[in-house]
């Protein structure tokens, strides 16, 4: 255990933060669609927080992630209800419709197409599932699997 400074307990120190707004709604971040989690700094302009770090905001949503989401719709609605695809297939769609130059083109696409899949999670369109269930995309690691929502 550490030293802790005289006069001061865990009530005192959990006062001293500043307090979450209440009410306030979930929001994910505009690029990466992971869960924004409220930050004291942000309290007097939470409203107007759209992305979750300033590489976020230096990214943005540009052509491609939108060429990445109008892929994964498109790859779902060529399949049963029921089916799932990977990140990976609409990776390898937007890099061939492109042209990118290289062996695996495909492969720098696969953290947008994920970051594509987020998004489609957030405005309720898709889920993503790992081993057949639906999974947090903001905390998912390893392969993951797209669906319609059900």
């Amino acid at each position: 255990m550490g030293r802790q400074r005289p006069g001061r307990d865990a009530r005192d120190r959990a006062d001293s933060a500043a307090p979450a707004p209440e009410g306030r709604a979930d929001k994910t971040c505009a690029s990466c669609g992971r869960r924004i989690e409220w930050r004291a700094t942000w309290a007097r302009d939470w409203a107007s927080v759209k992305y979750c770090s300033d590489a976020c905001r230096a990214r943005g949503v540009r052509e491609v992630d939108r060429e990445l989401e109008a892929s994964i719709r498109s790859l779902l609605d060529a399949r049963a209800a029921s089916a799932t695809i990977c990140p990976s297939e609409a990776a390898r769609a937007v890099a061939a419709a492109r042209g990118l130059p290289g062996d695996e083109p495909w492969r720098e696409l696969m953290e947008p197409a994920r970051r594509a899949a987020r998004r489609l999670v957030a405005a309720g369109e898709v889920e993503i599932t790992q081993g057949g269930r639906v999974v947090d995309p903001s905390t998912a690691k390893g392969p993951i699997r797209v669906r319609k929502v059900r």
